[in-house]
């Protein structure tokens, strides 16, 4: 899920916004070290806990994804989910993006299994909490239909990208670019079928 940008000192908050425009575009140096310059300011004047500097971490996290380093992003994912859980709960939205964003990890790392297991645990959390057409679950959704397909379940990935494309189609409408997304990622599933029954 997208780095998000809380509300902060106006000094940190300008830093955040900077990290976020180099992550975005692609100066991925320059954003892990204004993010750990960030976190670095909200771990000492917030404490390592406060929601600000847990946004810092995990924005820090999906830099280190984008650069390859994904045993950092997982080490930083799971710290931050850990410290999330216990104090927002595991039904919070924050929460909920931390276990998406570990299962992403994870996925990205090989293992499909661990990822899928995330994903599961936290598309039923995001169904029961936010609705089966909320925009979050839909994400959640279309991040398992993506682990089934590495996985070979050609399948299931294609009910689950069916369901969202619905959804989507549904509630953000045919144009959108999280609609369009979904129809390009059901085309390929279901060229990967025809291509493994020949």
């Amino acid at each position: 899920m997208r780095p998000s940008q809380p509300s902060a000192a106006p000094c940190t908050s300008t830093a955040d916004s900077i990290s976020l425009v180099l992550h975005d575009q692609g100066d991925l140096a320059g954003a892990e070290t204004e993010h750990r310059a960030v976190l670095q300011i909200r771990t000492r004047t917030l404490g390592t806990e406060h929601p600000n500097a847990l946004t810092s971490r995990n924005n820090l996290a999906l830099v280190l994804h984008d650069q390859g380093d994904l045993a950092g992003a997982e080490t930083e994912h799971r710290a931050v989910l850990q410290i999330r859980t216990r104090t927002l709960g595991t039904e919070h939205p924050d929460t909920l993006t931390s276990r998406n964003n570990l299962a992403t990890v994870l996925r990205a790392r090989g293992d499909l299994a661990a990822a899928e297991t995330e994903h599961r645990a936290e598309l039923e959390i995001c169904a029961r909490v936010l609705g089966a057409e909320h925009p979050n679950t839909l994400i959640s959704r279309n991040n398992l239909a993506l682990v089934l397909q590495d996985q070979g379940d050609l399948d299931s990935a294609e009910a689950e990208l069916r369901a969202v494309l619905d959804g989507r189609t549904r509630v953000l409408g045919p144009n959108h670019p999280d609609t369009l997304r979904s129809a390009n990622d059901l085309e390929q599933v279901q060229r990967a079928r025809r291509d493994s029954e020949q």
